[in-house]
């Protein structure tokens, strides 16, 4: 399928499924998502903004910006995954517990108010990455429509630029948790150090990276194009880093890619 036959495809889907929750970030996908269901299903559609310890605040401002913007009605619901030790202790199935806590609260809500189904933004590239997270979908009931109208992550680019939405050149983003390597316990202090080191590289203009978080070690992915700004910069950011608690600050020379922290279990 085309483009366009893919965005029908997309909107059949969403009138299928009726009266939704969407499961909003704020990213890519999920705009485009809830952009879509509010076309084709109008009041029939309620976002869920997650508000949680690994999610920054610049991104749940962001959320809240786009879905006003997009005239859809929005709640705000607090998870609090440090509470979780099954999240903390950070095995590879963390993002299975992060979900299961999320969905099942968004499946109150979808009870408690009358609405039929619950969607989320995954996405047909989605598949092709280690995601333990689509286990707890599977097991709860959430639908995936850009996944079912094999929507890729270009795609929905292509389509939220088309439909003129500002976040179809928004930079990836993942929980902040993702920065810190399996098998290491994640913390609050841990979150609030990559939180405060990826706030002080978005201040200095840096649009996609990643602050990875190796105890003493900071290391930063970043896309090559803007490698030498970040090096002219070195100084500056080596002591905004220390005085955040970490030792080391490297330079990761492949740059940014999404799913590093995956790269061993693939192998």
């Amino acid at each position: 399928m085309n483009l366009n036959q893919k965005n029908t495809e997309l909107g059949n889907i969403l009138r299928r499924l009726g009266r939704v929750i969407v499961a909003y970030s704020g990213g890519v996908d999920s705009t485009l998502l809830l952009k879509r269901a509010n076309e084709e299903l109008g009041n029939n559609v309620l976002a869920i903004i997650a508000e949680s310890e690994t999610f920054p605040k610049r991104e749940l401002e962001a959320a809240k910006i786009f879905a006003s913007d997009l005239g859809v009605s929005y709640q705000i619901v607090k998870i609090t995954e440090l509470n979780n030790p099954m999240f903390t202790r950070n095995q590879v199935d963390r993002c299975y517990y992060c979900k299961v806590q999320l969905f099942t609260v968004l499946k109150k809500i979808a009870e408690e108010n009358g609405f039929v189904n619950i969607i989320d933004g995954t996405n047909f590239d989605d598949v092709n990455d280690y995601r333990p997270g689509l286990k707890a979908k599977q097991e709860i009931g959430i639908h995936s429509p850009l996944l079912e109208a094999l929507l890729t992550k270009e795609d929905i680019r292509q389509l939220s630029k088309q439909l003129g939405l500002k976040s179809w050149n928004k930079p990836s983003f993942a929980c902040l948790s993702s920065r810190i390597p399996y098998g290491n316990k994640i913390t609050a202090e841990k979150i609030q150090q990559v939180d405060s080191a990826e706030q002080f590289l978005y201040d200095l203009g840096f649009k996609q990276f990643r602050v990875r978080h190796h105890d003493m070690i900071a290391r930063i992915e970043i896309n090559r194009d803007e490698m030498l700004k970040l090096l002219d910069l070195n100084t500056e950011i080596f002591e905004k880093f220390t005085i955040l608690g970490f030792t080391y600050v490297t330079l990761d020379i492949i740059g940014y890619r999404t799913g590093s922290m995956n790269l061993h279990i693939k192998r």
